[in-house]
């Protein structure tokens, strides 16, 4: 029986390689897709159905430094002998609008087991300075890892320890290509990073704390730095991470710092490296308790100072989206309650991120 839980996702909204954003959703049947027509808009094509027999609404989006994207889910089919087969599966679109390669089937860390199979978590992925990575919760607990090498070719799955973690694993890479990957469990924070871009991802030390379900989130606030978001299970509160230095020991006296970013809401918040009146700044979205849009901006490297949100917007479904668009204008974008692509753009005219009037696509 499937245990999985609809996990939303925040890295839905992408810039490619010719400056259009591609906005990606999981539908019944496949992932739906929007696509500007040119750089910075305002008009998009779609929604286009990407068509993935069997795919559940669960996905992972990662894009590597060349602007490749990639769709990480979970597949289930029904064999010829009424059984059940669950794997994981991936696509990659080189190129924004275009067709992504067919489906392919990088199989489940307990192999032909269906029954454990099928107890697999919501799969996370992330690109580092040799190629793909996709990390999941296996049937026991703990998490699997499978590694493409720099020619393509995937490695084995391995078995990255840990265990009580849930659904919500999430992992990013720094612009160098080193990942870190965290994995919320019902009384801490699990985590595993790379010291080295394409190193080997080790266990560091768990963080005491309890997050609400399908919360987690992490970005890039730094040349060289990670920030990790959570939401408190007890109050909704968006919590962050203070970022540690690469090649810090995981026993260190020490202890982590966690903060309050301030703000209630729901499920994870999307995080956006920017500059902003020339400042570096880190920016982040949420769904507010109200349902509707919620914004904030945090000095770079002060992304555990409680933040001022801003509501703006319609309610809308699922977690909200940044990018920064072929214009450099720092993009929010929401799928509303009737199922159309919402978009926010940044008025650059006018100093601080005001955004705009809100584009129904």
């Amino acid at each position: 029986m499937a245990v999985r839980t609809a996990t939303p996702v925040t890295g839905w909204l992408l810039r490619g390689s010719d400056g259009r954003l591609t906005a990606y959703a999981p539908a019944e049947g496949g992932v739906v897709r929007w696509t500007e027509t040119r750089p910075g808009g305002p008009e998009w094509t779609g929604p286009e159905l990407l068509a993935v027999p069997g795919l559940e609404a669960c996905l992972s989006i990662a894009q590597s430094p060349q602007g490749y994207v990639y769709l990480v889910g979970v597949r289930q089919r029904e064999t010829e002998a009424g059984e059940v087969d669950t794997d994981i599966v991936y696509a990659t679109q080189f190129q924004p609008g275009r067709p992504p390669t067919n489906w392919r089937s990088i199989g489940s860390p307990h192999g032909p087991d269906r029954q454990r199979s099928a107890q697999l978590g919501v799969p996370t992925a992330a690109v580092d300075s040799v190629g793909l990575q996709v990390f999941v919760r296996n049937s026991g607990g703990g998490v699997c890892g499978r590694r493409q090498d720099a020619r393509g070719i995937w490695g084995p799955w391995t078995d990255m320890k840990g265990s009580h973690v849930l659904d919500g694993l999430t992992a990013a890479a720094t612009p160098s290509g080193r990942i870190e990957l965290l994995g919320p469990a019902s009384e801490f924070v699990l985590r595993w990073r790379q010291e080295q871009p394409g190193g080997p991802l080790r266990r560091v030390r768990n963080i005491p704390a309890k997050p609400g379900a399908c919360s987690a989130t992490a970005g890039v606030t730094g040349d060289d730095r990670v920030t990790h978001f959570w939401r408190d299970a007890a109050d909704g509160e968006l919590q962050a991470l203070a970022p540690e230095a690469a090649g810090a020991e995981a026993d260190a006296e020490t202890e982590p710092s966690i903060a309050p970013v301030g703000g209630t809401g729901s499920g994870p918040a999307a995080v956006l490296h920017a500059v902003l009146d020339g400042h570096e700044c880190t920016v982040l979205a949420q769904r507010a308790a109200s349902g509707l849009p919620a914004v904030a901006v945090c000095p770079s490297g002060d992304e555990t100072l409680s933040a001022q949100w801003s509501e703006t917007g319609e309610e809308f479904a699922g977690a909200p989206a940044l990018a920064v668009d072929g214009n450099g204008r720092v993009t929010v974008a929401v799928l509303g309650t009737d199922g159309h692509l919402r978009v926010a753009r940044q008025q650059t005219d006018k100093p601080g991120l005001a955004l705009g009037a809100w584009q129904r696509v």
